[in-house]
């Protein structure tokens, strides 16, 4: 059950075959993306991936997640247990409009009871880090 929810959209004129070759090439994340860096894995359902999430003002944790759906020019979708009362579930969306041009969405679902609470002391934070995020997937597709 989905207890909260931070997301940014953002309009980016590219097709999503190319925002799916940013966001496939896990290895290359670093390179464009200001949160997650050092990502390890695959994209399969179930894979695991290893990554370093760096949020300013949180700091930076390492996570290890598991693929929870994913669909190739479309979107990836990973979770995360921080326990038994706490889960958090990561992606990233793509919206083809018309050819070049595409919504990107990317977010946080918290859920659980500690889920509600580690949200709402964090919502800020977190909404400057999908915007980041959203930012600078545009910045690095349209280039």
């Amino acid at each position: 059950m989905e207890t909260a929810r931070i997301e940014k959209r953002v309009g980016v004129r590219a097709d999503a075959d190319r925002l799916w070759d940013l966001i496939s090439d896990l290895s290359g994340w670093s390179h464009w993306n200001p949160v997650e860096k050092a990502v390890e894995g695959t994209i399969g359902f179930g894979a695991e991936l290893a990554l370093t999430e760096t949020i300013e003002g949180l700091g930076e944790r390492r996570v290890a997640a598991r693929v929870v759906d994913w669909q190739p020019r479309a979107q990836l979708v990973w979770a995360e247990s921080r326990g038994l009362w706490f889960r958090v579930t990561r992606y990233y969306e793509i919206e083809e409009l018309e050819p070049g041009a595409c919504i990107l969405s990317n977010g946080w679902i918290f859920s659980g009871l500690r889920g509600e609470w580690f949200h709402d002391g964090r919502r800020p934070v977190l909404r400057r880090a999908a915007e980041a995020v959203g930012e600078a997937i545009k910045a690095r597709a349209e280039s």
